[in-house]
């Protein structure tokens, strides 16, 4: 992990006092055994010949650009074919990429990608505030319109375990695959930085073709 990860890190931290008065999740000190499960995000078919990994964070422009550009493409002509399992792996280098992770994991995994694309479509909209209350109703509003009830949202706000979770599988997985930027691929293990859909496409053809 990179010097500029550990001070984003260590700037998420530090943004507990306030997430703990606004009464969303603090990140208290505790060993990870004791943390609920972090389900895996995934797209196609398991038995794909090709796995695409996506490192993301809903607050950073390249990858809603990315997800604008490429990731529309690539579903319909990989993904929704079968011949790519995608796996969608959020990186929180802020406190609002947080709390969009954790919105769009409040309607389960059949709304997660739903809500996936709606928070970086809108992503201009949404994080343009520096009032962290301006941005929580911010994203309890694209909640609502994706059908998400208010007692539900706050119930996955609150969640302060899951919240640790989050975040120590995120450090977790970022630091086993030497991820230090956003968005960053994996394509059937071998690392890539963010690309065009033409070069991601050829990418892709040559691995099926092996």
């Amino acid at each position: 992990m990179n010097d500029l990860t550990r001070r984003r890190l260590m700037g998420l931290a530090l943004s507990t006092a306030l997430v703990s008065a606004m009464g969303l999740p603090a990140f208290a000190e505790g060993e990870d055994a004791a943390l609920p499960e972090v389900p895996e995000l995934v797209l196609g078919s398991p038995d794909a010949k090709v796995e695409l990994k996506e490192y993301a964070s809903y607050t950073c422009p390249h990858c809603a650009n990315f997800h604008s550009e490429v990731f529309k493409q690539l579903k319909a002509d990989y993904i929704d074919t079968g011949k790519v399992r995608f796996v969608f792996r959020e990186v929180y280098f802020d406190r609002y990429g947080l709390w969009a992770a954790i919105l769009a994991r409040c309607g389960g995994e059949m709304r997660y990608f739903g809500l996936n694309g709606i928070l970086f479509d809108k992503q201009k909209d949404w994080a343009a505030s520096d009032d962290p209350a301006v941005v929580i109703a911010n994203l309890k509003t694209i909640g609502k319109a994706a059908g998400l009830a208010d007692a539900q949202m706050e119930a996955c706000f609150a969640d302060q375990k899951f919240a640790e979770a989050l975040v120590a599988n995120f450090q977790k997985t970022m630091e086993a695959d030497g991820v230090d930027s956003t968005p960053t691929l994996f394509i059937n293990g071998t690392k890539h930085s963010n690309m065009s859909y033409s070069d991601l496409k050829a990418l892709l053809d040559a691995e099926l073709a092996k």
